[in-house]
């Protein structure tokens, strides 16, 4: 995938759901995974030329894994001129040594969005940019059927008024075949995950699941997301068409 077709996906996001107005400041969490770099491209890209000046910051959540070098990082984020705060934490010695969780996913999830949130906050951000893609959300629904029992997926934009924040979500319109296409061809400064459990989640079921029945169906991964997207979930603001 070129740069040029990822801006036209996070336009027609930003547009739809309106994600973006004049003199945003927002943050985007890079976790040094393939999908927060692409999103930083596509968020850098489309302030060039959006109608509506905003301005973006990068913060890294280092979660205290032996041998996690933010060095690459800083040096794209020093490249491509964008703001980068690293938020030191002992998340993964919480998680693993002293509270040994056999299922942490949820827990280190809801802990590291705290370390940005207040990170966002004290940067002067009003705005946290979530890399989250087509696949994810669809993973996302399929989780909640199966393990909730309701049809529900990640919103495009959400505001968390405890915090004073909003999420929003630009890449959702991106296939992760296109974010590893983009991630080969622009050479991004990959860190694999350090995570002990990483490939062994719920997630990674949800992933093989969608592939298996896209195999035996073809077109349902499609179909799944267009249901999502005219399913009238709860919380999912009105889509601008």
């Amino acid at each position: 995938m070129k740069l040029q077709q990822l801006l036209s996906y996070t336009r027609k996001a930003v547009d739809e759901y309106n994600m973006i107005e004049e003199g945003d400041h927002i943050a985007v969490g890079i976790s040094g995974g393939k999908d927060s770099l692409t999103l930083l491209y596509a968020l850098q890209g489309l302030q060039r030329f959006y109608p509506k000046c905003f301005k973006i910051s990068a913060i890294t959540v280092d979660l205290g894994y032996e041998k996690f070098d933010v060095a690459p990082l800083q040096t794209l984020c020093q490249k491509m001129n964008i703001p980068y705060h690293i938020v030191k934490t002992d998340i993964a010695h919480i998680l693993f040594e002293e509270r040994k969780e056999s299922n942490p996913c949820s827990l280190c999830a809801k802990m590291r969005k705290g370390a940005l949130n207040e990170a966002a906050k004290n940067m002067g951000c009003n705005k946290i940019a979530y890399a989250h893609h087509k696949d994810d959300i669809i993973e996302t629904m399929l989780l909640s059927l199966i393990f909730e029992g309701r049809f529900h997926s990640f919103s495009p934009k959400t505001y968390l008024d405890r915090m004073d924040l909003t999420v929003i979500r630009p890449m959702m319109y991106v296939d992760e075949m296109d974010v590893i296409g983009f991630q080969h061809k622009y050479e991004l400064p990959v860190a694999k995950s350090r995570c002990p459990i990483d490939g062994f989640t719920k997630r990674e079921y949800a992933k093989n699941l969608v592939k298996q029945l896209n195999t035996e169906h073809p077109g349902a991964r499609n179909r799944m997301f267009t249901a999502i997207l005219n399913g009238n979930i709860s919380g999912w603001p009105e889509r601008i068409i």
